[in-house]
């Protein structure tokens, strides 16, 4: 009798959430459709510029003579290739760094000032820097994501390996294990939920470091065409490649989420989050 009440339950449940999901599908295609409307309405109806802003049709029309480019896609190229080399290194050395800083109290206590003082810094404000370091070269870019990205891997980490149950901790070190082990067995399934949010919040924070220093540094990729269509007053242009940087933000936000998912599928709050 209990299963013949829990089945129709369950289906419930399932009809609702899949419901709930096609609502907020059809709220967001609506909300993207009206935004569209008034970038092609306003501009032409003469409520804003033209010059400055123009229909959106005119924007398509300039997206997909970029698209016709070779130019716009070396950019694009070089653009996803300084965020990939730029999170790699910020994630390798964050994660590495936070395990052995999280793991020696006395070095955590010995680096919470100064990793208290240098986190925030704006990464923008080292442009100068990287200049003067690198000038228009890839590596100028380079610095201004992995310092970016670096901290939101590190302090996730941080808090990672101070979660770990001591307990299980104290086991271990009465077991003798290694200190490769430990962190193996120990440390790293309690820290791997942090690493992947850390990998979430910096993957985000690359992109966005890689289009400013593209923009203000000059170095190759879509924020580089980006500001030259902007000086040339190719307005229309201009706004297409925002779409285009707009939407491989989309592309990484969901591809990180699905990363995610897939690697903390054993987790409870993604089972919840699948669940709903």
């Amino acid at each position: 009798m209990s299963a013949a009440v829990a089945a129709p339950t369950s289906v419930r449940r399932s009809r609702r959430s899949g419901s709930g999901g096609t609502q907020r599908a059809v709220l967001g295609l609506a909300g993207v459709v009206c935004l569209v409307l008034a970038i092609e309405i306003l501009p032409r109806a003469e409520v804003v510029d033209p010059r400055f802003m123009p229909p959106f049709s005119e924007i398509c029309v300039a997206l997909v003579e970029r698209l016709g480019t070779s130019e716009f896609w070396l950019a694009l190229w070089d653009t996803i290739t300084t965020w990939a080399i730029g999170l790699t290194i910020a994630m390798v050395a964050g994660i590495v760094l936070g395990i052995l800083i999280g793991s020696i109290t006395l070095l955590r206590e010995a680096t919470a000032s100064t990793i208290e003082f240098l986190r925030p810094i704006p990464s923008v404000a080292l442009i100068p820097v990287a200049v003067l370091l690198f000038g228009t070269d890839r590596e100028g870019t380079l610095l201004l994501v992995v310092y970016a990205s670096f901290w939101q891997v590190l302090i996730q980490v941080l808090y990672g390996v101070q979660d770990v149950d001591p307990v299980a901790r104290d086991t271990a070190r009465t077991y003798r294990f290694s200190t490769w082990t430990q962190a193996r067995t120990v440390i790293w399934p309690t820290a791997l939920p942090y690493v992947v949010t850390g990998f979430r919040l910096a993957a985000t924070v690359a992109l966005i470091l890689t289009v400013t220093g593209e923009l203000l540094i000059s170095t190759p990729g879509l924020g580089n065409i980006l500001g030259v269509a902007q000086s040339s007053g190719a307005v229309a242009s201009m706004y297409a490649l925002v779409i285009v940087i707009g939407l491989l933000g989309v592309v990484v936000n969901l591809a990180t989420r699905a990363l995610e998912r897939r690697i903390l599928r054993w987790h409870p709050s993604v089972r919840r989050e699948t669940a709903s």
